[in-house]
């Protein structure tokens, strides 16, 4: 895996920015007034948290130091047209209100009577773009309101670039509530997936224990018919019929009861772990860490889920003998640890291939596996590295550094469905495990891997 680079101490890009703004603040040549005004905007809109308060705040300070009257209008994309939204004589309009006639969209600055209107652009919104996409760019109008009716060319610039100030702040406060009604959203979501999903889900298992006791009752009324057929004497070809189809149905519905049950488990296990309430109040995903064996409870019953698609593929398992009941002192998030195998265990159906072995035979095979490494973290810290081995053609070098990248899918990968966020998942619950993961390409094929820190031993 590739490491991760330091940030760049180049400097140049950021110097010649600032003498390109140097020279560009010489030119415009404002006043004191008009930098004061700029400076306490600057300092009011960091000031301010509601949106309510920063519309209030770009009319009132250009009205009040330069004795103007100044509205500020927003465009209604959906009715396509303005709305005045507030002026510096009649404060915040609660209902926002069509503009006037002579107010209309426009993506340059104009004129009508005593008023001058500023555009106020989206940000990033470049003059060869303004015309192909319009009003898609235009997030409102500057109204500025003259005694005289006239303003000279470098309060129209001033006025321009206060304009931007104001596209500027109002991109990211709008960008900043769209962020909060999000996590409001989400936080809704996850007590709707708790009341909705989790809770509903939790009633299955109530239901699979009643299903198992009417497939025992079943076997017992197969018995009580055979003891009938036996005390009765009944040899007859249609009351062994009725008994062959009692033990067939009652076998059926054991092998459907165990699949379904094993399905629901899985599915559970992911659910639960998954839409935690921890993950969204944090932002982040939160592990519950619990000892555990990490073949038996971990990797066997993912890979029992997995048995019937490799088997499918004619892909052979390779399972390690020494794993089943071996302790492993680790501490980890079984749910999440889970899906991790789920992944590489789904990625081996997809990706195995026919490799020709020593012995000249052609073979296909997946197995996993695990070492303990002394220094896996340094000298005396100790980890476990787990891995699954596929054959096949081996990965490039740039698709081996870059495999575990979020959307980043391997040369060859086009013919099966994915979306190349499985191996980065791998990556970040493995990384909040304290361990890493690695891509090695072996003799026959590819190994995956993760290596987890053992728990210091206590003196």
């Amino acid at each position: 895996m590739p490491e991760n680079k330091p940030p760049s101490t180049d400097l140049s890009h950021v110097r010649a920015r600032v003498h390109e703004k140097q020279e560009d603040y010489r030119g415009y040549g404002f006043s004191k007034r008009q930098d004061d005004i700029l400076k306490i905007f600057f300092d009011l809109a960091q000031e301010y948290d509601s949106l309510e308060d920063f519309y209030r705040t770009c009319v009132t300070v250009p009205g009040l130091c330069l004795d103007l009257d100044v509205r500020l209008y927003l465009f209604n994309r959906k009715l396509q047209k303005m709305e005045l939204v507030c002026d510096s004589m009649n404060g915040f309009a609660a209902v926002w209100q069509p503009a006037p006639e002579p107010v209309r969209p426009e993506l340059t600055p104009y004129r009508v009577g005593n008023s001058y209107f500023f555009p106020v652009l989206k940000k990033n919104c470049f003059p060869e773009e303004k015309e192909k996409r319009r009003y898609r760019c235009l997030s409102g109008l500057l109204e500025v309101l003259t005694n005289d009716g006239d303003l000279s060319e470098k309060n129209q610039l001033f006025f321009t670039k206060y304009a931007g100030r104001i596209a500027f702040r109002l991109h990211n406060r709008v960008i900043a509530q769209q962020n909060i009604d999000h996590l409001k959203f989400i936080n809704n979501l996850v007590r709707d997936i708790e009341h909705n999903v989790i809770i509903p889900n939790m009633y299955f298992r109530y239901l699979f224990n009643q299903l198992r006791k009417k497939i025992r009752d079943l076997g017992e009324l197969k018995e009580t018919v055979l003891l009938m057929k036996e005390n009765l004497n009944l040899e007859g070809e249609e009351c062994q019929g009725v008994l062959n189809r009692i033990s067939k149905l009652h076998q059926d519905l054991l092998e459907y009861h165990e699949e379904v049950q094993k399905q629901h488990a899985n599915l559970s296990l992911f659910l639960e772990s998954l839409f935690r309430k921890d993950h969204f109040a944090k932002g982040r995903l939160v592990l519950r860490p619990k000892k555990c064996l990490v073949e038996k409870a971990i990797i066997g019953p993912q890979l029992e889920y997995y048995a019937k698609r490799f088997q499918g593929r004619k892909i052979e398992i390779v399972r390690p003998s020494d794993m089943r009941d071996e302790e492993i002192p680790l501490m980890v998030d079984i749910g999440l640890l889970a899906q991790v195998y789920a992944n590489l265990f789904s990625n081996a159906v997809k990706y195995t291939g026919e490799v020709v072995g020593l012995n000249g035979r052609i073979k296909k095979k997946m197995a996993y596996g695990r070492h303990y490494m002394p220094d896996a973290f340094g000298s005396g810290i100790a980890g476990v590295k787990f891995n699954v081995f596929t054959t096949g053609p081996h990965l490039s070098d740039e698709d081996g550094e870059n495999i575990f990248s979020e959307g980043y899918r391997a040369a060859g990968s086009s013919s099966q469905s994915g979306s190349g966020h499985g191996l980065n998942f791998i990556k970040h619950v493995i990384e909040i495990h304290g361990g890493r993961v690695g891509y090695e390409s072996t003799h026959g094929g590819n190994n995956f891997y993760f290596i987890l820190p053992l728990p210091e031993k206590d003196d």
